[in-house]
C-alpha cells in the first residue's frame, strides 16, 4: 500500500476574480484523520469538491491513492465516498431500502448482505424498517455515513458532518468515525467546530486566506502556543485558543 493516501500539491482554484485556493499543499497517510480547519470561506468545500473529482481545479496535482483527480477520475470515484453537511437520504424509503438502493447501484455483489451486516455495525437493525424521515438527526448522519461504506471505500471526506446536530448526535458520529479510522478507512474531515477536531483528529491543517499556513497533530500545534501560565492551576491552551493565534499572526505579517 502506498505511504500516501490523499496527494495535494500546489492546488489552486478562482471564481470568476476571487482566488480561493492559492496553492493549497497536504498530505494524508492511510488510515489516518485529517481535520481541514478553517472559517467561512476559507476554501475547505472547494477543496473536497476537488479531491472527489466534482470540481476541476485550475492547476496543481491531486492524487487519491495514487490516482490523478483529473486524468485518472473512474479509479480516484471507485476509491472513494463522500458525505456532505446534509444528509442525502431518501426520506420515503426505510433505512434498509435506502441501503439497498445504493447497494444496487454500486453493483455489489450480495447487497442483501451487506445491508444487513451495515444496519448491525451502526447499531440500526431497529430502525431498520422505519421511514428515514422518522429518524432523529444523529441516525440520519449514521445511516448517511453508513450508505458511503458500501464498496467499501478506501478514502471518505467528510464536509462538516455534525452542522446542525446535537450534542448527543455528535458524539454518535464521532463514535462512528473514530470506529471507521480504527477499521483502516482513511478520512479527511471539514470541520468548523474545533472541538471536533480535537476528539477526531490525528493530525490538524489550517487553511487561511487559500493556504495551508500550518499543519500538525494537536500536540506540535500546542507547542507552538505560548507556555501556560502558572498560576493556581495550570491550564493548557485550547485548540480554539491555538487557532485564532496562528490566524492572528499569520494576518500580522
Amino acid at each position: 500500500m502506498s505511504s500516501v493516501a490523499i496527494s495535494v500539491k500546489a492546488l489552486r482554484k478562482s471564481f470568476k476574480d476571487k482566488e480561493v485556493l492559492k496553492g493549497v499543499d497536504f498530505e494524508v497517510r492511510p488510515g489516518e484523520i485529517l481535520a481541514l480547519l478553517g472559517s467561512n470561506g476559507a476554501g475547505k468545500t472547494t477543496t473536497i469538491n476537488i479531491l472527489s473529482t466534482l470540481m476541476k481545479p485550475d492547476s496543481g496535482k491531486v492524487e487519491i491513492c495514487g490516482f490523478d483527480v483529473q486524468s485518472q477520475s473512474d479509479h480516484v470515484r471507485q476509491s472513494i465516498s463522500l458525505t456532505g453537511q446534509f444528509a442525502a437520504l431518501d426520506g420515503v424509503l426505510t433505512g434498509r431500502e435506502n441501503l439497498m438502493m445504493i447497494a444496487k447501484l454500486r453493483g455489489v455483489s450480495h447487497p442483501a448482505q451487506v445491508t444487513d451486516n451495515l444496519l448491525e455495525r451502526f447499531s440500526l437493525m431497529d430502525a431498520a424498517k422505519r421511514r428515514v424521515d422518522k429518524y432523529s438527526g444523529g441516525m440520519k448522519r449514521r445511516i448517511d455515513i453508513a450508505m458511503s461504506l458500501i464498496g467499501s471505500p478506501a478514502v471518505i471526506f467528510l464536509d462538516e458532518p455534525t452542522t446542525g446536530l446535537d450534542p448527543e448526535a455528535r458524539i454518535e458520529v464521532w463514535n462512528t468515525i473514530k470506529e471507521l479510522s480504527r477499521r483502516g478507512t482513511t478520512i479527511l474531515l471539514t470541520t468548523q467546530y474545533l472541538d471536533e477536531a480535537e476528539q477526531l483528529a490525528d493530525r490538524i491543517a489550517i487553511l487561511h486566506g487559500g493556504e495551508i499556513i500550518t499543519t500538525g497533530t494537536l500536540t506540535e500545534l500546542k507547542e507552538m502556543f505560548p507556555p501556560a501560565k502558572v498560576e493556581y492551576i495550570e491550564k493548557q491552551p485550547t485548540l480554539e485558543e491555538i487557532f485564532l493565534a496562528i490566524i492572528g499572526n499569520k494576518e500580522e505579517r
